[in-house]
């Protein structure tokens, strides 16, 4: 049976590492809210429903057989162990999670660059403190994320690239991702700081040229960034002074 994964229909998101997840996998999956004329009013049930024991607190989730999954660092933790895309050792996929429980947090400070102080104010209401929030983040947050990854690649010497072992796992594809994120967020920032991280850089271009993920790349089913997901790219977050060499906690 295809995988049913539920997200909103109009973003990457956070169900975006899901679904390169998915395509790499080549595993046959519904992009429920987007392909069904009631995969909204479907997916909203399904987190208010009393009938589910183990409801979602938010998209994305993914119905495998019985299970309902939440939580993207989850997902992934199940379909690495399903279709190899994780490590075969206990200590390996513990590591795979740890790093993709690392990009969540990274994710996480991305989306607080255009909503440091609240989701529920429009990004108009909050420019102020979002200029404040996008200079400390290219400055001190984004080299110490960027770095850390960065030594993971080197410490992989044997790895071909990748950030465990010797074959792509899905924190791979997550780190894809993030490069592809922040390039379209910071486009003069990430020019700047993908000098300083170049085993980042060839991994997001190794990706990008494996053939399934080409092939979602360029297929209808990749919706492009836009200024409701959490990669959003304001200009003026960009009109900031040089990066300081130096990373604070």
């Amino acid at each position: 049976m295809a995988y049913e994964l539920y997200y909103w229909p109009t973003i990457q998101g956070r169900g975006e590492f899901v679904r390169l997840a998915l395509e790499e996998a080549d595993a046959a999956y519904v992009d429920v809210a987007r392909e069904r004329a009631t995969g909204m009013a479907a997916m909203l049930r399904l987190m208010e429903s009393r009938r589910v024991a183990e409801p979602p607190f938010a998209p994305p989730f993914l119905k495998s057989g019985r299970l309902l999954i939440a939580q993207t660092a989850n997902i992934l933790l199940h379909l690495g162990s399903r279709h190899g895309l994780a490590p075969a050792s206990e200590g390996g996929r513990l590591f795979a999670h740890q790093l993709q429980l690392t990009i969540a947090d990274l994710v996480q400070e991305v989306h607080d660059t255009h909503h440091p102080i609240s989701t529920e104010l429009y990004y108009e209401d909050q420019r102020r403190a979002a200029k404040q929030r996008a200079e400390a983040f290219l400055k001190h947050r984004a080299p110490k994320y960027l770095g850390y990854f960065e030594r993971v690649l080197a410490r992989n010497s044997g790895g071909r690239g990748f950030v465990i072992g010797g074959r792509l796992t899905y924190p791979d594809l997550s780190l894809f991702q993030i490069v592809e994120g922040l390039r379209y967020a910071f486009p003069r920032g990430m020019a700047r700081l993908e000098r300083r991280h170049p085993r980042l850089t060839e991994l997001h271009a190794r990706i990008a040229g494996r053939p399934r993920i080409a092939r979602y790349l360029a297929s209808g089913r990749r919706i492009p960034f836009n200024e409701e997901g959490i990669f959003r790219h304001y200009k003026e977050l960009e009109e900031l002074k040089s990066p300081s060499p130096h990373i604070r906690r």
